[in-house]
């Protein structure tokens, strides 16, 4: 009994300590990300564009202003909204496989966690807005609510779609992470498949940007508009930790692609066996990816586009995307006919 209660506390230190070193590691490189995509859309828009430490110095910055609560607002829901974000971005990079090794808590959770944790964040800025007490963020928050809304059919379309395609091939559990990893779904489907999952995977870029609230989706934070939206009346702390909260889920939902898509790791096509090296070259091989599907799906969709209206941007989900995935979902579906 003292060893079981012994093992029990391990793992509870282990799954603690492990749970701040993931979330850290991951702050840092969505911040050196966010650095990136700013740079290159800069030089993309014929712009000399901020530092790529930029990022960096912000949270530095915020975390030595004072945070001020706007007369009218509602106190303890406009100071815990923030730290409710944080701590959901944090909680979701813990279900989601990282730099090329499985979820801290992949055992605990599956996909429809995440979608379920993806979505925390957003409530979080909505209530934060709500509970300012000003116009324009009640403004931003009705429209965070409605792109929320909107972007989640033609997500959970895809991760259903997957799970059933990777249920054929194993009775194990399909929406584990885990199983996604072992099962990738390129190698499951013969080419009528494989167009379906492509198009499965441009309706999940396109779902990214609005998970990432960037141009064209946001709307919910339009400077020009609503003079910065749900975060308008947000200073000092509380601000950086929405900023973070921002920055940890864009990287969040881009591994989350990653692990759907390309749950590849690089060391066994290159004979790597060592644990060690093997874990360095798997994890520099995550960032690229990730750093690949943020280029494609973020920096390029938002240098070359401008502000949707809330009206296009629901369209655009809940009509073109949600019947793209339902098109993938259908050629999957002949595909398993086929072959």
């Amino acid at each position: 009994m003292n060893l079981l209660g012994d093992n029990i506390w391990i793992n509870a230190v282990i799954i603690i300590v492990g749970s701040g070193i993931v979330v850290a590691i991951s702050a840092v490189f969505g911040l050196l990300y966010r650095g990136v995509d700013r740079k290159l859309v800069a030089h993309m828009q014929g712009r000399v564009g901020p530092p790529i430490v930029q990022p960096f110095r912000d949270v530095q910055k915020l975390l030595m202003k004072e945070s001020i609560i706007p007369r009218g607002a509602i106190p303890w829901l406009f100071t815990a909204a923030p730290f409710l974000a944080v701590v959901a971005t944090g909680v979701l990079l813990l279900y989601v496989p990282l730099f090329g090794q499985p979820a801290l808590l992949g055992r605990y959770g599956d996909v429809i966690l995440v979608l379920y944790l993806l979505i925390v964040p957003s409530l979080a800025f909505v209530a934060g807005g709500f509970a300012s007490s000003s116009p324009y963020a009640t403004v931003g928050s009705q429209r965070e609510m409605i792109i929320m809304m909107s972007y989640e059919l033609p997500l959970a379309v895809v991760v259903l779609a997957i799970a059933w395609k990777i249920g054929q091939a194993t009775a194990a559990n399909p929406f584990l992470m885990s199983t996604i990893g072992a099962y990738p779904i390129w190698t499951l489907l013969g080419p009528v498949g494989v167009a379906g999952a492509a198009l499965m995977l441009l309706a999940l870029a396109v779902v990214t940007v609005g998970e990432a609230a960037k141009v064209p989706f946001d709307i919910a934070e339009a400077e020009t508009e609503i003079a910065g939206g749900l975060l308008v009346e947000y200073s000092g702390r509380n601000l950086m930790l929405f900023y973070l909260s921002d920055v940890i889920k864009a990287f969040a939902m881009v591994a989350v692609v990653v692990a759907l898509f390309i749950p590849y790791n690089l060391s066994p096509y290159i004979g790597v066996q060592a644990a060690l090296p093997a874990g360095i070259i798997d994890g520099l091989f995550f960032l690229v990816k990730v750093f690949v599907v943020m280029f494609f799906s973020i920096t390029l969709i938002r240098t070359g586009m401008a502000r949707f209206k809330i009206s296009q941007a629901s369209s655009v989900y809940v009509l073109a995307m949600t019947a793209v995935t339902l098109v993938g979902m259908l050629l999957i579906w002949i595909d398993s006919m086929i072959f």
